[in-house]
């Protein structure tokens, strides 16, 4: 007897074993591990001063009408605080935003997507976004209800930037060798990316709409992966002085570290002057935000951030965002 139950745990655990191989061998196949030609992320800055005073008044009025921006929102019930900040707040820059939600919610409009998996939930708003707007939009930036985005610093950044090509921007981080942007900064997809990866995701052997049995890669790990395989790679955006512009943080825990790490300069060491994004704030913080970014003037000053004026405020600009960083 003792033979036989040793012989039976032997086998439950080869058994076992051998699961572990077919899964992971499966997740070969599939392509989550499978190495894709060697590419490291470049570092995408926004115009510098020079770029912008070279263009006249009409390139510019031009451009910046041809920046067309649609704005995915990922939300669940559970965020309904701050699904109304957004609503309230920062979305309405955007030339068209829209929350895909996990399940209809009747207290707010949005596209229901009746999944809380945020990857199917992720995968599914693309698609659609690209199904109803790729002829009217060219830029796709998608967030978190705990973002903060000010939409003129990303047209801004997106200024000389052609959408014609595959553009896949934000914070990007480095797993093993997989090189992703961090969904918590936001994602921008220009329509070349989105166009490859809709094609992309009809085909579940390079972009699986369910994870492995084992390892389940993020959502923001599993966009990189599926966009890997249409030659679309991760690229992190910084300013013109080198510095991140897609933040993963709030500007309280960024100001907390500057003042750790850079005691007398801490606006300087915080953070860019061109930010586009913060992550983890609450809802009160987003309004807060939004006074300091769009309303707060200092006196006998005027904070118009018109994109045919970039240049011409780009002083006073910087100089409103640093006042309201050192409240």
């Amino acid at each position: 007897m003792i033979s036989e139950s040793t012989s039976f745990v032997k086998g439950v655990l080869l058994g076992g074993i051998f699961c572990v191989l077919v899964t992971f061998l499966g997740h070969i196949k599939t392509g989550y591990w499978t190495k894709v030609r060697h590419h490291e992320h470049h570092h995408i800055q926004a115009p510098n001063q020079e770029d912008v005073s070279n263009l006249s008044e009409v390139e510019r009025v031009e451009l910046s009408q041809s920046i067309r921006v649609y704005c995915i929102i990922l939300v669940k019930p559970k965020d309904l605080g701050h699904w109304a900040a957004v609503k309230e707040t920062w979305s309405k820059h955007c030339d068209k935003a829209e929350f895909y939600s996990s399940e209809k919610v009747k207290v707010f409009d949005s596209i229901a997507l009746h999944t809380d998996d945020m990857w199917v939930m992720m995968r599914k708003a693309y698609k659609l976004a690209y199904d109803h707007y790729k002829d009217e939009y060219n830029w796709f930036f998608l967030a978190h209800p705990t973002t903060f985005a000010i939409i003129e610093n990303l047209k801004y950044f997106l200024l000389k930037k052609d959408s014609s090509q595959p553009f896949y921007i934000g914070h990007t981080v480095k797993s093993g060798d997989l090189e992703y942007v961090d969904g918590e900064g936001g994602i921008v997809l220009s329509i070349e990316s989105l166009r490859r990866l809709s094609k992309v995701l009809e085909d579940p052997d390079k972009c699986p709409e369910q994870g492995g049995m084992i390892w389940k890669l993020s959502e923001d790990k599993q966009l990189a992966v599926c966009l890997k395989y249409t030659g679309v790679f991760a690229e992190n955006a910084e300013d013109s002085e080198g510095k991140d512009v897609f933040n993963t943080k709030s500007v309280g825990s960024l100001i907390k570290e500057a003042m750790s790490n850079h005691p007398q300069q801490v606006v300087e060491g915080c953070c860019s002057d061109m930010a586009i994004t913060f992550n983890g704030l609450a809802p009160n913080h987003m309004h807060v935000m939004m006074y300091g970014v769009y309303r707060l003037r200092a006196y006998g000053k005027s904070l118009y951030l018109s994109m045919t004026q970039i240049k011409k405020n780009e002083d006073l600009v910087k100089y409103n965002f640093k006042l309201f960083l050192s409240l």
